[in-house]
């Protein structure tokens, strides 16, 4: 069999492409998936209707490899579905067919709805950038960093130190807030960040926050990219901002409006979960304390917690790359989305990369997303596109030089990084923005 083609890549970092075209339009007929192809005057880069066929079949052999269960692909260009296929089951264990309405949890897809939450409230005067974290979670005002140092006996105590300038809300949509996963190093810190007793026991999103200002920073903030709970802690700030819980104010204020139907932190109908995908068993773990979809809890983790579909979540990337609006509602300034997907952690801030930085060489980080900055080598992928991934495999992306987002929603977090750099080569070669040479 043939697979996809390319190098296993690191996730580049999060994002993955499908970048996309004009010849094809959904039809589900009693919840299953067809593509149905139409002829369309291209308006920009599209792919041609060959390299579908190319990419559906490679996902297929991940199937028939059973390296995946089943996925799908969404596509849109120009404000309107072009590709939308479904691949394989949705859950290993009832052979049930992957339809459109399949529910994934999509991890730290659930970072971006969070910033736009955030930056909703900035637009209303409700938050400032540059507001103090401490002026809405009273916990960090007392934070401090921890600083591993050696004693002549060779041991490595922690020292804290006091923080050199307040954390701000900017630091935690940027990942520069000194908060960290644990997840990456091998740090006193990070194995303070990693303790499962973090995430023990029935708590909110309150009590989480109060749970990461306890813990020391791994640096000060504005001085280095980490990925973190920040957006954790970002949500709480819009529950203290808006007098609501993250959901309720999400539900509100996007959810409903959008008609993002099934997206949630947890699925609360019974009769919807079977439309919830599942990995295969070697996939079926938690990530940052996040558990099964159909267990309720209290906390709404604005970092991982939400649970969506492909349509849901194109619906609301369809907003972004409309600059704000959809349907005759705006959601956003135009010139705050246009901040948000720039790059804040540009050479002239001086901010450095953590070892793990996952938007890669090529990325910057705006409020929210990566930001392609340049295009790898061998390559014209487009500047300015944005993006990101969740731990289960989904990514999106959002590529603003072509009109067009794609959506590929999976349960497959051993496999997700790899199929991820390789879809986008594949698709990006199809639009004819080359290769990335090795």
């Amino acid at each position: 069999m043939t697979h996809f083609p390319g190098k296993v890549g690191t996730r580049d970092a999060a994002g993955r492409y499908l970048a996309a075209a004009a010849f094809a339009i959904l039809l589900v007929v009693g919840g299953a998936c067809e593509v149905v192809a139409e002829t369309k005057a291209p308006a920009a880069a599209t792919i041609p209707p060959e390299a579908f066929k190319r990419i559906g079949d490679a996902v297929r052999e991940e199937i028939a490899d059973r390296k995946i269960p089943g996925a799908i692909l969404l596509i849109r260009q120009h404000g309107k579905v072009v590709h939308f296929e479904c691949f394989g089951i949705r859950d290993p264990d009832t052979g049930l067919a992957m339809t459109a309405d399949t529910i994934f949890q999509i991890y730290s897809m659930s970072k971006a709805v969070t910033s736009v939450a955030a930056m909703m409230l900035v637009d209303e005067g409700k938050l400032g950038l540059d507001d103090p974290v401490a002026k809405y979670i009273e916990s960090f005002a007392s934070v401090r960093v921890g600083v591993d140092i050696s004693d002549e006996a060779g041991k490595y105590p922690l020292k804290l130190e006091p923080l050199k300038r307040p954390m701000t809300i900017r630091d935690l949509l940027r990942h520069t807030s000194g908060i960290t996963y644990g997840f990456f190093g091998e740090t006193q810190v990070n194995r303070l960040y990693a303790n499962p007793l973090l995430y023990e026991g029935d708590y909110d999103n309150a009590d989480f926050a109060d749970r990461i200002a306890v813990l020391p920073l791994a640096d000060q903030p504005a001085t280095r990219w980490i990925y973190s709970h920040s957006t954790d802690v970002l949500g709480r700030v819009v529950e203290v901002a808006s007098g609501q819980s993250l959901y309720q104010f999400e539900k509100q204020r996007l959810f409903d409006p959008l008609g993002m139907r099934d997206t949630a932190y947890f699925v609360a109908d019974q009769a919807k979960w079977p439309l919830i995908a599942r990995g295969f068993p070697v996939d079926r773990f938690r990530v940052a304390g996040i558990k099964d979809p159909t267990v309720a809890r209290r906390w709404e983790s604005g970092g991982a917690g939400l649970v969506s579909t492909a349509d849901d979540y194109a619906r609301f990337l369809q907003m972004l790359l409309n600059g704000g609006e959809l349907g005759g509602r705006r959601y956003l300034k135009r010139e705050t989305v246009a901040l948000m997907t720039s790059d804040q952690i540009g050479p002239e801030t001086g901010i450095l990369h953590d070892p793990f930085y996952f938007p890669g060489p090529t990325s910057g980080f705006g409020l929210g997303f990566a930001i392609r900055t340049s295009a790898p080598p061998g390559t014209s992928w487009p500047l300015g596109e944005y993006r990101w991934d969740g731990a289960g495999g989904s990514f999106y992306f959002v590529d603003p030089v072509d009109d067009l987002l794609g959506v590929f929603m999976v349960m497959a977090p051993t496999q997700g990084g790899r199929i991820q750099l390789n879809m986008k080569t594949m698709i990006y070669e199809a639009m004819g923005k080359g290769r990335p040479k090795d």
